[in-house]
């Protein structure tokens, strides 16, 4: 690259570290640093209300599990649709503990940041077991592998008196070093801990597309025949692909139960694994900044979707529920526009702005 590093254009690396580094410019360094300024300080310049607090963190609870999805679907190439089970699983091991200790239990109630760890660990030990299937199946068949997953979840939780049966399983509110979080500090808490696992998490998917083990994930991604003759060992990459990605899922889910203070079993169908993998799509697949977008456009839609339903109600009341109707209508129709118009996501979009100003007025 070019040796001045701020005023850089194109890409004119001369070794392989320089071509891997996190940032490119250090004006990438510099923006980057504003937009962490910019997401730490507006809640506390901007007063903001419950309800869309709760938007914004479960958006950010969704980056956490697309990541994994990314990893696992984007980079690797292996297609999930039980995403959402493995967020279920990490929400769950909270519950178990919650159900066996008590829901207000020192070790959920205090020592939450090594829970939330320990259900990731759960998470990622169920992934590399699903992702077994992966060593003989590939495609279609890898698809219903993760369905039947999903449908086996589903099955155990409704039926398990263990996990009252899919019902509300209650979560105690969490310990600070000010005390315990109050009801009205709990959405503005819970978003910088989530916030800060984000940035966290970002930074570690990053560093680990950088490394051997990353690469090796495209490649088995790109040809598995092709990365086992150059030495790489394919069953073991999709594996610990399904288990990185259940760990993410993990850490999502153990988040998820902590902001709404308990887990239920409406939170993890395959309605949701569904979406997951459209925020994937709609964000761009096998791109970091895919894994961002994403879920903010989906769960916006969503919301969008919602008002324009309470309008159309109001005028077209012989319709029915409408929103019933609305829902799925315009998100298969965001995902098939995409898939035919914009298949590398919103992200593409974001390449081409970078490219715009990377390369104005045509400097050399």
């Amino acid at each position: 690259m070019s040796e001045n590093r701020w005023i850089a254009t194109g890409n004119f690396f001369t070794s392989y570290r320089a071509e891997q580094r996190i940032f490119m410019t250090h004006v990438d360094r510099l923006l980057f640093a504003c937009l962490l300024v910019v997401l730490f300080v507006w809640p506390l310049l901007f007063e903001v209300g419950n309800k869309y607090m709760l938007v914004i963190d479960s958006i950010l609870i969704s980056i956490v599990a697309v990541y994994g999805l990314n990893l696992l679907t984007g980079f690797a190439g292996l297609i999930s649709i039980g995403h959402a089970a493995f967020v279920g699983v990490g929400a769950y091991t909270l519950a178990s503990f919650s159900r066996i200790l008590g829901y207000d239990h020192v070790l959920l109630t205090h020592f939450w940041p090594l829970m939330i760890l320990v259900a990731g660990v759960v998470g990622a030990v169920i992934g590399a077991i699903v992702g077994l299937p992966s060593l003989r199946l590939k495609h279609l068949y890898l698809v219903i592998a993760t369905l039947s997953f999903q449908m086996i979840f589903q099955w155990i939780i409704n039926f398990s008196k263990f996990f009252n049966q899919g019902q509300t399983i209650s979560i105690g509110r969490v310990f600070w070093f000010t005390g315990k979080v109050a009801r009205k500090e709990h959405y503005f808490f819970w978003y910088y801990v989530i916030l800060v696992f984000v940035v966290v998490l970002g930074f570690a998917v990053r560093n680990l597309l950088r490394s051997k083990y990353g690469r090796c994930l495209v490649a088995v991604r790109d040809n598995d025949r092709a990365a086992d003759a150059m030495g790489m060992h394919p069953g073991f990459t999709k594996v610990y692909a399904f288990a990185i990605a259940g760990f993410l899922a993990g850490v999502a889910g153990a988040l998820h139960a902590y902001l709404w203070r308990g887990v239920g079993f409406e939170s993890f169908t395959l309605h949701h694994s569904i979406s997951y993998l459209a925020m994937a799509i709609v964000g761009g697949l096998g791109t970091l900044v895919g894994s961002l977008v994403g879920p903010a456009a989906i769960l916006m839609l969503e919301l969008q979707v919602e008002s324009l339903a309470e309008i159309v109600g109001h005028y077209i009341t012989a319709v029915g529920d409408v929103a019933t109707a609305l829902r799925p209508l315009s998100f298969g129709l965001v995902i098939v526009l995409f898939l035919m118009f914009e298949p590398r996501g919103i992200a593409n979009w974001w390449r081409i702005v970078r490219s715009y100003f990377k390369l104005w007025p045509f400097r050399y």
